[in-house]
């Protein structure tokens, strides 16, 4: 090993485009890196579906870890291992007066605090939700406090759900009681968000050079990269290829994006369309890079907006998602909502084999990470918001014992988000309209 020491934010340069690096071992403490495996940056990151699950199809049998996958859950057989299913958490804040579920369910998603119905847009009032609290509170580590994604845009004007507002129904994220977090949904945007475009002496003209000659980030910074590999061992020379090469696969990948994405047909301001099993996995992946070079250490993607009723063709399917929804208890509906909600389940997983394939150190980027996986009701049908669909992947660097379905008796969902604060050093003893405390049986 050379005798160098690495700072945590060191960047490669290049004509005007910065990349931060990944975690290396010459950037920890020495101490640390022998003695301590956790001393890796803690995550915390958020996948929301739209409308709820079927959930006899979703709840596995048995509890501990003498549990079984049920057949919506069957995707997460490779990282069973790494994931809690926790049975029996309450939402109640999520509950609007009458009509509204869906629209006051995702308001109050990750705040655990009961929206105003409005259709105003100056009538808002939402709560803070849990990732903005610990994205203010690791602003100082990271360039960008918190990253959210989605594959439905939208502004939050008008009504979505019954006279609920649209920022209710197109936002997870809230800075505030009136500040929605508007999350990206052109991987493109996103990729340059974090790999370029923030370099404060770059041009525009530099920057649209970079674009007209489909030159990759890598090209510029390659003389500063070819130079601290020189200063490098060999395992973190290693890491660093690994690192450039998924960076570049992306590359190619969201550029891709661009060019695969059929058009509509010819009309007034025709829109692109896109393919949402591409494109989520591509938001997947960047989320994987944004914590995997520190960028970031909190992150939320929205697979949809709340009551969304995409066809999804793909899977055979001719009604929306929304419409299968509320399936009356007929049979086909039960068989299009477990085919949606087994795609889902699939694309969740895939998140979560990614962050597990980045080794930092002798844990992974996943053992490091917290990752929510849920929605704003229950059951589509019954628009329920007790024993609500929760997963819970990774072990918060020690914070929590996956490999088990943990049963609770109604407890609120307001209390899991205190312990997953608490995973990244926030100490928090209440949060939102209903949470006491932290939830026991996270870890054994």
């Amino acid at each position: 090993m050379k005798n160098i020491r690495l700072s945590r934010r060191t960047l490669l340069r290049g004509l005007g485009a910065l990349m931060a690096l990944p975690v290396l071992e010459q950037m920890e403490p020495r101490v640390a890196r022998a003695a301590e495996p956790g001393s890796a940056p803690r995550r915390l990151a958020v996948f929301y579906v739209p409308c709820g699950l079927y959930m006899p199809n979703f709840t596995p049998r048995g509890s501990g870890r003498g549990w079984t996958l049920s057949p919506t859950l069957q995707p997460l057989a490779p990282v069973k291992d790494d994931v809690l299913v926790l049975s029996g958490l309450s939402h109640e804040p999520g509950r609007p007066d009458e009509f509204g579920h869906h629209a006051a369910g995702t308001g109050a998603f990750l705040s655990c605090v009961k929206v105003v119905k409005t259709d105003r847009q100056d009538g808002v009032r939402a709560g803070v939700s849990m990732d903005q609290v610990a994205a203010k509170a690791l602003r100082p580590h990271t360039r960008l406090p918190s990253l959210e994604l989605g594959n439905d845009g939208g502004d939050g004007t008008g009504s979505c759900d019954a006279n609920f507002s649209c920022a209710y129904a197109r936002n997870i994220s809230w800075a505030g009681p009136t500040s929605p977090r508007a999350k990206e949904t052109n991987p493109q945007a996103v990729f340059d968000r974090l790999f370029a475009g923030f370099d404060p002496d770059a041009t525009r003209a530099q920057i649209e050079r970079r674009k007209a000659y489909e030159q990759s980030i890598l090209d510029f910074v390659s003389e500063d990269a070819r130079a601290l590999k020189q200063r490098l061992g060999a395992r973190d020379q290693r890491k660093l290829d690994e690192y450039f090469t998924s960076v570049r696969e992306l590359e190619l990948r969201v550029a891709a994006l661009d060019q695969q994405a059929p058009t509509c047909s010819k009309g007034p301001r025709p829109e692109r369309t896109e393919d949402v099993r591409e494109k989520t996995k591509v938001m997947c992946d960047l989320m994987v890079l944004a914590f995997q070079c520190d960028l970031t250490r909190v992150a939320t993607f929205m697979l949809g907006n709340a009551r969304s009723d995409r066809v999804y063709d793909f899977l055979g399917l001719t009604s929306g998602h929304h419409t299968y929804s509320h399936h009356q208890n007929n049979a086909e509906n039960h068989a299009a909502l477990a085919k949606i909600d087994r795609w889902e389940l699939e694309q969740f997983s895939y998140l979560l084999q990614r962050m597990k394939s980045v080794q930092e150190g002798e844990a992974t980027l996943l053992d490091n990470a917290l990752v929510y996986f849920g929605s704003e009701v229950a059951d589509g049908n019954s628009h329920g918001h007790t024993d609500m669909p929760v997963v819970l992947a990774g072990r918060g660097g020690g914070a929590v014992t996956p490999g088990r379905h943990v049963r609770y008796g109604g407890q609120p969902i307001a209390n899991l988000f205190i312990s997953m604060l608490d995973s990244v050093g926030v100490d928090v003893s209440r949060f939102g309209d209903d949470g006491t405390g932290p939830l026991s049986q996270l870890k054994e």
